[in-house]
Formats: structure tokens, sequence, C-alpha cells
């Protein structure tokens, strides 16, 4: 590709990293597509552009922060691929200096780096690195690292030390194990998971997530007088710090080599992510000599270890169904050993992924472990072949519940359509019970967990035939607690029909399509009953739509799921019948902070007088309600010119005003 084509395939993966936290490839590639890039720069230099990724560090400063400028710029670090680039880094710093240099190596982190500021011994601000000049105020969140000293164990003037936060394998199995429990999708690694954390508005859920920090420079101290890098960090250890370990110095670029190797080869028993180790020359007067090119310093480079990756020979694919119902295949391979652990599984992810890389079962294929933590399937190793090789295709109905499985046009996974499926029923009766749904008060998911573990219900449905008996018994449970939660499950049976329509979990039919499909239609059974025309009548409703609900009543599991309610005095009957007509065929669009009504007191005023309401302004809108705080939305209408009423004007039109 030319140049300006690598330049935007670079960016693009740059701003999915920096600004989105996401990532479409390796570390190790993307490394390389930057290594390619300086290589054709340093070729013709007037091919450089000011907008070029050499040109900057990189990052964005997003919302929510205040931004905190560095007073030493946070450099990032020139990246070395090979032995024969850190014997030359090494000979090109000695020749630079003139005489002997004492290497130090240290272990690369896979996090997100920080400055913390220290006062008279005491931590008062700590900021992401941003660009390298201008980062984050992220103090509050780095307060819930326990492994930041608050307090250092010397009224130290004035410190201030780079370090790198990231996610403990521990924290991030914990972490995708509750995500899993809850019906989720499973984070794709820890470094993804540590900048988006430190990133997050509420510090609680930061310090939900056990977070961990090895800090490995020192930015500015007043105070002291440091000679070496080993001496800061030992000094910084004495202060409290969890410092990058530093086991010894080398006298040759060749040993700090070799030392890096032997990082490399250990690096999968170290309960944390590295993506290589780092060189720097150890002396502090020799880098102040060395200095830094726009980019990087001269007196540190990273060397980057690609995955490591190994042949296996793929036995068979199985379907795991998830919690919310989604089918995913999972290649089953004979074990190898990959970054310090035996791995023997991998994901397929779906049924594209496998007919993109040409999977067959019985192939060779390549595995690696993404982010040292996850399996996956590289590639298939097609002159291995035997010809006895055998395509996949997914089932046609739950491997679980055997409820038949679809696919929706224009969605890459296979779901299983059954209610009462047992893999996916936790998250089901939790969805169920909701405030938005039958809105069972008392009956939250550590409950609906144990009423399954004890096998007290198999579906939803069994709520309405539980007992005393069955509940007391339970943890944190007892008489009055029992009572009360028999009580709001035999309350939720006189709920409208649209909290019912809303409760089934049928796909694309939330809240609002509930409603709508209660005034259009008086019973469920009418409903059940009705065409994917009369459905398709509906306000807003399209043909996915009509033909998931013509679907989900077509499943036999899901009929009698529906009998059980039935049964148990569920009521199916619309009370969604407007009480007036004043607003019939009128669209409204609520923003801001109403003085008196909430959201949901406004919309069943408008709902009830035959209106609807909208989440988004258009020319199609017939007034904007609007309160304290109205952003984008009251300037939509503005603009477009579209009617705009505060409470007061609302109210005066259902003559209730006072």
């Amino acid at each position: 590709m030319d140049i300006n084509e690598l330049r935007n395939l670079i960016n693009y993966h740059s701003n999915l990293y920096y600004t989105l936290d996401k990532t479409e490839i390796s570390d190790f590639e993307y490394d390389k597509l930057m290594s390619e890039l300086k290589r054709m720069e340093a070729e013709d230099p007037s091919l450089i552009t000011p907008d070029s990724p050499t040109q900057r560090v990189g990052g964005k400063i997003l919302e929510g922060f205040e931004s905190v400028h560095h007073d030493v710029r946070m450099e990032s670090l020139n990246d070395l691929f090979s032995k024969e680039e850190v014997i030359d880094f090494g000979k090109k710093t000695e020749e630079a200096l003139g005489e002997e240099v004492e290497y130090v190596t240290e272990l690369k982190i896979d996090g997100l780096s920080v400055s913390l500021e220290y006062r008279d011994g005491v931590f008062f601000r700590g900021s992401t690195r941003g660009d390298g000049d201008d980062g984050e105020d992220v103090t509050e969140n780095l307060k819930t690292i326990r492994s930041i000293p608050l307090k250092l164990t010397e009224a130290v003037p004035y410190l201030e030390v780079r370090g790198e936060v990231y996610m403990p394998h521990k924290s991030f199995e914990a972490l995708n194990k509750k995500q899993e429990d809850l019906g989720l999708e499973p984070f794709k690694n820890p470094r993804n998971v540590a900048s988006g954390t430190l990133k997050q508005l509420d510090s609680s859920v930061v310090a939900s997530r056990k977070l961990d920090i090895f800090v490995f420079n020192i930015q500015q101290i007043e105070g002291k007088e440091l000679k070496t890098h080993k001496e800061a960090i030992d000094y910084l250890h004495s202060l409290g710090f969890k410092v990058s370990p530093i086991k010894e110095v080398f006298h040759s670029i060749e040993d700090a080599f070799s030392e890096v190797i032997n990082i490399g080869e250990r690096r999968g028993e170290l309960g944390f992510d590295i993506d290589g180790a780092v060189i720097k020359v150890n002396s502090l007067a020799q880098r102040a000599t060395l200095g830094s090119t726009a980019k990087y310093p001269r007196w540190a480079a990273a060397y980057k270890y690609p995955p490591e990756q190994k042949e296996t020979k793929l036995n068979r694919i199985v379907i795991q169904v998830g919690r919310t119902g989604v089918l995913t295949p999972n290649a089953e391979f004979d074990p190898i050993r990959l970054a310090g652990t035996t791995v023997s599984r991998a994901t397929l992810h779906n049924l594209d992924f496998i007919r993109e890389k040409g999977i067959k079962i019985g192939d060779t294929i390549l595995v690696q472990k993404a982010g040292e933590i996850i399996p996956e399937v590289v590639r298939v190793i097609h002159e291995k072949r035997t010809g006895n090789e055998k395509d996949f295709d997914m089932p046609l109905f739950c491997p679980v519940c055997n409820a038949p499985v679809y696919r929706e046009e224009n969605e890459a996974a296979y779901r299983c359509s059954g209610t009462s499926c047992p893999a996916q029923l936790a998250r089901n009766v939790i969805h169920f019970a909701s405030k938005g749904a039958m809105d069972i008060e008392g009956l939250g998911p550590a409950v609906i967990n144990q009423l399954l573990d004890n096998k007290l219900i198999s579906s939803a449905a069994d709520l309405y035939y539980l007992t005393m008996e069955d509940i007391i018994p339970l943890e944190k449970m007892g008489q009055k607690s029992a009572e009360n939660l028999i009580s709001a499950i035999e309350k939720s049976k006189e709920n409208d029909l649209s909290r019912l329509i809303f409760a089934l979990g049928i796909r694309n039919i939330g809240q609002k399509a509930g409603k709508e499909l209660a005034k259009r239609f008086p019973s469920l059974d009418s409903l059940m009953s009705a065409t994917v025309e009369e459905i398709c009548a509906c306000d807003d409703f399209g043909l996915i739509m009509a033909e998931s609900i013509k679907h989900f009543f077509e499943t036999e599991q899901n009929v009698a799921f529906i009998e059980k309610l039935r049964q148990a005095g569920v009521n199916f009957l619309s009370k969604s019948v407007p009480t007036g007509s004043l607003f019939n065929g009128k669209t409204f669009v609520l923003t801001g902070t109403l003085p008196t009504l909430t959201r949901s007191e406004a919309s069943k005023l408008i709902e009830d007088n035959g209106g609807k309401t909208s989440s988004s302004v258009s020319k199609k809108t017939d007034y904007v309600l609007a309160g304290e705080e109205a952003g984008s939305k009251l300037e939509k209408a503005l603009k477009l010119g579209v009617p705009t009423i505060t409470e007061n004007e609302f109210l005066q039109m259902l003559n209730i005003s006072d």
C-alpha cells in the first residue's frame, strides 16, 4: 500500500484504541505498521506531513475530565523488533556518549500510563498520559487503586512519578465471570478494560474492578539527588510505591538483550500482561546528555514480543448457548501450551468468522492468545489438509432446549427462540421481574439465582406458583421478607398488558413497543393471532419487529410458557386505551428537567390523552416539552421551527394548571 493508505490505516486503529478503547488488531501488528511508516518517511523525508501518526504520541482528551498539562512530557518509546535492532540501539548510544554505558531492563506492562504527583509526601493529583503533553485528571479514580500510596514514607517536597495502571489476570477473569452471569458480552483483554475503567465517571466502578499499578520512572523530584535509574527505583520502593522490578545492572547491550529474552520466556507466569521489555540507560547524567528526539527519548527503547503461536488439530466445533440466547461455536483442539497455560478451546465467534477463516473440522490450525489471555484461532494451515476435513454449519435447533434457532437479517449471531431455555433462564427471569417489565419488588438477581439453584423455578411463569414455604429457607429471607415477595408477585398479576408484552422478552420489542401493541390489541390472545400485516400497522413498527413477534408466538415452548401464565391468573387484557383524545395523532419529545413532573408522569399524561412520545426531534414532531438544562433537542426544535412548550403550558393544554 502507498504511504497515504498506510497513514489512514494507522489513524483508524489509533482512534479505535486511544479514543474508543477498542482494538481490531494486536499491538504487535499495529507496531509493525508504525515501524513501516517510520521507515518510508526516513527514506524520503519529503513525504513527512504535519498530520502523520509519527509526528505525535497519540491519544485525545475525552470529555468529562479536566485537562492536566504535563510539565515533563510523558514520552513514548521507540519500538524494536529484533536482536539486530537492539544491538544497534546500544551501539548508537555508546557512540553518542563516547564512554561505557550501563543498562537496566524492565517489564513493559500492558496498561495505561499515568502521572502521580505528591506534595510534601501527600498524593494530590493523578492524570493520564493523553497525548504526552496534556492528559486527563483522574485523581479520584486513581485513589481507588490500593497499591498507590496516598502518603509517602518521607515528606518529599514535590515528586512526580510515572507508572502503568493495569488489570491483573485474576481481576480480569472475575470481571468476565460477572459479565457472563449478567448475560453480557465478556471483555476482550485486560488492557482495554484498564484503560476504559480509569476513564469511568463513577469511581465506585473503578474500585470494584481492582486495578493495580507499577511505578517505573521519576519525572520530577525536589529535595533529593539521585544518580542512577536503579537507585531511583529502589528509592521509590522505599517511599511505598509498587515498582517495576529491576534485578541487576548490565554492562553490555548483549547481556541486557539476554535478560529481555529471559523475561519473554517467563511472561506466562507473571499474572498480568506485558507486551515487551524496556531497555534503559542507567545513568541519569548520561540520559540528560542523550536527550530526546521530537518523539521519544534516546536513552530507552522497547523490545516488542510477537504473540506466541502454536499449531494444533481442530477435533470438533461445539455450540455454547449464552445467557442472551446467542449460539457461539467453540473450537476444541489438541491441548497446547501458550503463554504459560495449557489451552484446548477457543471461541470461533460466529458462522461468518468460520467462513471467513475457511475453518473445517479436522483442520490443522494456528492458535495464539489475544492479549496473553484469550485463546484465538489465527488461521488454517491449508498445506496440512488431508481431504478428510468436514464443513461446519450452525444447528437448526438449540442444543440445550431444542427450540428453533433463528438469525435476523444483518446480524451475525444465531439465537435460541426458547423462553424457558435453561442456558438463558436467569437472564430471562431477571428481565421478566425488572422494573420496566412486571416490576416485582424484592425479586433481584440474588434471589432469582437462589430460586434457580434450588430448582424452585424452571421459567419465569413458575414465580406465580411459589409458596411461603419455598421462599422462607432461602438465604437472607425470613417470614416478613417472604410475605413481601409473595405479595409483590401477586400484585404483578394485575399489570397492564403492555408490561407483560415487554416482560416476555420478545426480540426487538422494548417498553415503548409494548405500550403501542397494548393500545392496538385489546388482549394478548388477539396479539398472538394477529398477522404480520396487522402488527405492521402499529405506529413505528416495521417488518423485522412484526416478524419477531409472530415468530415468538409460533414457538411451542413460548406458547406453553404463556399458558402457564394464564393458569396462574396473570392479566392478559389491555388497560392502555386512552381516556382522552386531546393529543390524538400528536408526537411529543421531552427534554430537560421539568419543575414538578417526572418524565414517566408526563409521558403517561400524553399517552392517556391519545398522544405518543419520541426520543428524537424531527419535522414530524408536534411539540417539544422542555425543562431546565434542555440541550441539543431544544436547539434542534428551534432550528426546525417545532413548537416548544413549558410544563406550565403543557398543563394548561390539559386544563389542569394551577
